[in-house]
């Protein structure tokens, strides 16, 4: 299984250090840039990549490096850290020495640490790698540095860390692949997690997440459905009844079962495309209501490096404009808390699509009591659409692990002004909830709460399709059975 070895540093990588670890191949190897100089490569003769190593990604949020390394992976002393990551080519063992060796020469230079500190090529990397006869997997798979097999229907990916974030190049891979109709496949061993924005990407687009099992060979780490290799891709086995099996190491005795919670609010919010909008407020009253405090840290990719600033922000999506934006936004070790924030630029003006998950350990108490008052603040003053708040059992930092958890819950639903007149006030105040629906914003235009019980059994999900029936002037579902 491949591993990516990823410098931390204590001083900003320039020109000559970088040089200077990538002559751990010694001269005969070439140099090249790809992804439009984000992506400097070590080649053999022939010119395919060996190491990939992406631009240096300064970290001023504390903790992110150990949110997606784990503990220790951060570095002493309060200034700023580098994080370089060099990916290796599958199949090939001097790869991977390449990769150690460069980030060790790396952090000799500048100081830090290198990640795992067991990476191959990092004991005695003062001495050039033999590269003797080395060769790389010929094109079209090395095409793509981040790619380790290319077909026409899948890109595969493999990795090998604690927690499997969405890094720029990993992006990169989700967006070349949806284009060319293929899907993206990660293969993992059994201990690797997801984080949350991989996760929620995985599960809206073409991916699978395939986790490598020695039971069963492989299934799918979100639904457990054993998987095998057939027509170039991993595709739901089927068994003698024509059914797919759940891997037995999915619904492990355990799983499913945690004294900890997750929080999440989804929500989506429309503004004039005015000269003075600043984005990401909305994102700051949710965050505020649910944790007490301010985003720590943001970035297009993960880990997100850059402190939060909702001017920069706006800066960016209007750079990017009329094409889209995807961030990442994160909290502080003490309060887990992850988003994803995609602004769209729309005939109607500019949208921001929001999930915010925050994570709460045992005996934490889930500030459910904020919800209505975030919803009062998201309609008078943000332009919110609608709101979905739901509950899950579910890990408090907030990665995911490759066995069953259980499903979120809904807990409530908004709908904001727009939304109500479109479904007509009289139908959005008048519903067949137990609970009456709460007000908000002003009388002449006013979004509404509904509550849809305590979201500790599947009835919540009853509750929110019979409201959305009842929204889109849908007769009630027959009753089952």
């Amino acid at each position: 299984m491949t591993k990516d070895v990823i410098a931390l540093t204590e001083r900003m990588p320039d020109a000559l250090s970088v040089l200077a670890g990538l002559l751990a191949g010694g001269p005969d190897l070439l140099v090249e840039t790809a992804g439009e100089g984000a992506v400097v490569q070590l080649c053999d003769a022939g010119g395919r990549p060996l190491v990939s190593i992406e631009v240096p990604l300064m970290l001023q949020v504390p903790g992110e490096a150990a949110r997606l390394l784990g503990p220790g992976a951060e570095l002493s002393g309060d200034g700023p850290a580098w994080w370089v990551e060099a990916r290796a080519a599958a199949g090939v063992p001097q790869a991977e020495q390449l990769a150690g060796a460069f980030a060790a020469r790396l952090t000799m230079l500048l100081g830090g640490r290198v990640w795992p500190p067991d990476a191959p090529g990092t004991v005695g990397a003062a001495s050039p790698v033999d590269v003797s006869g080395i060769t790389a997997v010929p094109a079209p798979a090395a095409a793509q540095p981040a790619v380790d097999m290319l077909t026409d229907k899948a890109a595969v990916v493999l990795q090998d860390r604690p927690v499997v974030p969405m890094t720029s190049w990993l992006s990169e891979v989700l967006r070349a692949t949806v284009e060319s109709d293929r899907s993206l496949q990660i293969v993992t061993p059994p201990h690797c997690r997801l984080s949350t924005p991989t996760r929620l990407l995985l599960q809206s687009m073409p991916a699978r997440w395939v986790v490598q099992d020695e039971r069963c060979g492989y299934y799918d780490g979100l639904t457990g459905a054993v998987l095998t290799w057939q027509d170039d891709a991993f595709s739901p086995a089927r068994g003698e009844n024509g059914e797919t099996p759940v891997a037995d190491a999915f619904t492990q005795a355990g799983a499913g079962s945690t004294d900890e919670r997750q929080l999440s609010v989804s929500f989506r919010t429309l503004h004039r495309p005015t000269a003075d909008l600043v984005l990401g407020g909305a994102l700051e009253a949710a965050w505020r209501a649910l944790t007490g405090g301010l985003p720590a840290g943001w970035g297009t990719s993960e880990p997100a490096g850059l402190t939060w600033s909702r001017r920069q922000l706006t800066e960016l999506a209007y750079e990017r404009a009329p094409r889209p934006t995807w961030t990442v936004v994160v909290g502080t070790p003490e309060r887990p808390a992850v988003a994803t924030l995609r602004v769209i630029r729309t005939p109607e003006g500019v949208e921001e699509d929001v999930t915010l998950t925050v994570g709460y350990g045992p005996g934490e108490e889930l500030p459910l009591e904020a919800l209505p008052g975030l919803a009062e603040e998201l309609v008078s003053r943000y332009g919110l659409k609608t709101m979905l708040c739901q509950l899950r059992e579910a890990r408090r930092d907030l990665s995911a692990p490759p066995r069953y958890e259980h499903p979120p819950l809904p807990y409530a639903f908004v709908l904001g002004p727009a939304e109500v007149h479109e479904a007509g006030r009289d139908t959005a105040s008048r519903t067949p909830l137990k609970e009456r629906p709460v007000r908000l914003g002003p009388s002449a235009r006013p979004g509404f709460y509904y509550a849809l019980g305590d979201a500790e059994t599947a009835e919540s999900w009853a509750a929110l399709e019979r409201l959305l029936r009842h929204l889109r002037g849908v007769p009630p579902a027959e009753p089952r059975g």
